[in-house]
């Protein structure tokens, strides 16, 4: 059984000739045992004799190669063994990595993954601080990565701080530059790192003034930023104060902020809108209307057909039913403010028709611009979600109307989210009986919001 032994946990070239001339000698994968040099496994022996090659040579993808170039870097102690086997699959099946159902295929993308996101949390969050040697100015970072990154990793480092002589120290392997060359070192110890320099202090005031406390979401942040990062990070020692002072703060933005522009004004600038590509084929923006004073605003999802000829919201077959609803909760149209959370339609054309198609992630998030200017425009006391869009664009998150209907949800300003069903979703049940239980449903939402409207003066 050939053992192969390659010079350090991430050798991509050593393990890209040794599979190379494996494959070519027609050695099967389960007939190799991969070991590092200096590992456990390298106590088994020296490499045995790879037999002469006895196929042709063939090509592979590049995305192969990338792929490759990550996987060797993660921990995963199969991982030779797992690309050596896709490298002799690929000989008969050219288009391997494209069969993500395949589980070889899924296991070598979740090691890549996995060596990305490393590599990613190494360039977001290794902090130099500033120390002096003989030669003057010099700066050191510690950091702890998951896999076998530093080496990949470090040309990131040379051509973003190519000026700069630094050190960034890990447990297993240290990247050295000096403005000309590239070095390594083995690993260090954590106490081989500086705890802070002056400019730390700078840096976490600037932190502390960039702070939105409107646009926390605690969640989302950790996620991206793993708590297991912040030990090294100066700048996470205000992070606890920060989240818990951000409620006060963002009433304190409340208090202090000035109305908007006027709806008239937004309407005029969004009728030159480009934010998105919906622009282009559709006939015009169809903005929000309502009065300025509007303590009721209701968000759709976006202009249909005859909105988007018209230029006015619910004004088509949806609208209809939204009428007839806000009559019987007593509601009249002309004291609230109607809109939608995209603003120009989207549609496919079939023939001399425009079918509706649902609006994008991008497409929302591009007209939240919009959005966020009308409700400071209005200040409503409730704001109506009509529909799944309408709820993701006010919430920023993807919303099951079932479990959000009928309560409410507080935002940032202090006001209030109500969440329903978008009349249109009526207009979609064939059964007469079921399509008026729905109506009543509706327009018992639509009820509670006047109502709670009122309640809040």
């Amino acid at each position: 059984m050939p053992t192969v032994t390659l010079a350090a946990p991430d050798d991509f070239d050593g393990w890209r000739d040794a599979a190379r001339a494996l494959v070519a000698g027609g050695v099967p994968p389960s007939a190799v045992t991969w070991v590092v040099a200096g590992g456990a496994g390298d106590l088994l022996g020296g490499d045995d004799a790879i037999p002469a090659a006895t196929a042709p040579s063939f090509s592979v993808p590049k995305a192969f190669i990338d792929m490759t170039g990550r996987v060797v870097c993660n921990r995963e102690p199969e991982r030779f063994a797992l690309l050596h086997a896709a490298l002799a699959q690929l000989r008969t099946r050219p288009k391997l990595l494209d069969d993500t159902a395949d589980p070889l295929v899924n296991r070598l993308y979740l090691l890549d993954k996995g060596v990305r996101r490393d590599i990613h949390k190494m360039r977001a969050f290794v902090r130099f601080r500033e120390v002096e040697d003989a030669e003057g100015e010099h700066y050191a970072a510690w950091f702890e990565p998951e896999h076998h990154i530093v080496r990949r990793n470090a040309g990131f480092f040379v051509r973003r701080f190519a000026q700069m002589r630094w050190s960034i120290l890990t447990p297993e392997l240290c990247a050295h530059w000096d403005t000309m060359d590239l070095s390594f070192t083995p690993g260090a110890a954590k106490g081989d790192a500086p705890g802070g320099d002056p400019i730390e202090a700078v840096w976490k005031t600037y932190y502390a003034s960039i702070f939105n406390p409107a646009r926390l979401k605690v969640n989302a942040m950790t996620k991206e930023m793993p708590k297991k990062y912040w030990k090294n990070l100066p700048e996470a020692a205000l992070i606890p104060d920060l989240i818990a002072g951000a409620g006060e703060r963002v009433q304190a933005m409340i208090d202090t902020a000035p109305r908007g522009q006027s709806v008239a004004a937004l309407r005029a600038e969004a009728a030159t809108c480009i934010r998105c590509p919906l622009y282009a084929p559709a006939t015009q923006t169809v903005f929000g209307e309502g009065p300025d004073t509007a303590r009721l605003m209701f968000v759709g999802e976006q202009p249909g057909d005859q909105e988007d000829l018209a230029g006015r919201p619910f004004v088509g077959p949806a609208g209809q039913v939204f009428d007839r609803a806000l009559a019987a909760a007593g509601i009249d149209r002309a004291t609230a403010y109607v809109t939608n959370a995209v603003k120009h339609f989207k549609f496919e054309p079939r023939g001399k028709r425009r079918i509706h198609s649902k609006p994008g992630v991008g497409e929302i998030d591009a007209c939240r611009w919009w959005m966020d200017r009308e409700r400071a425009a209005i200040r409503p006391a409730v704001t109506v979600a009509l529909g799944a869009t309408a709820a993701r664009s006010l919430t920023g998150r993807v919303v099951t109307i079932s479990q959000e209907r009928g309560r409410a949800i507080a935002l940032p300003d202090g006001s209030e989210l109500w969440i329903t069903v978008h009349p249109s979703f009526l207009l979609r049940i064939e059964d007469q009986a079921a399509a008026g239980v729905e109506f009543e449903r509706f327009v018992a939402d639509l009820t509670a919001v006047r109502e709670r409207a009122v309640d809040l003066g």
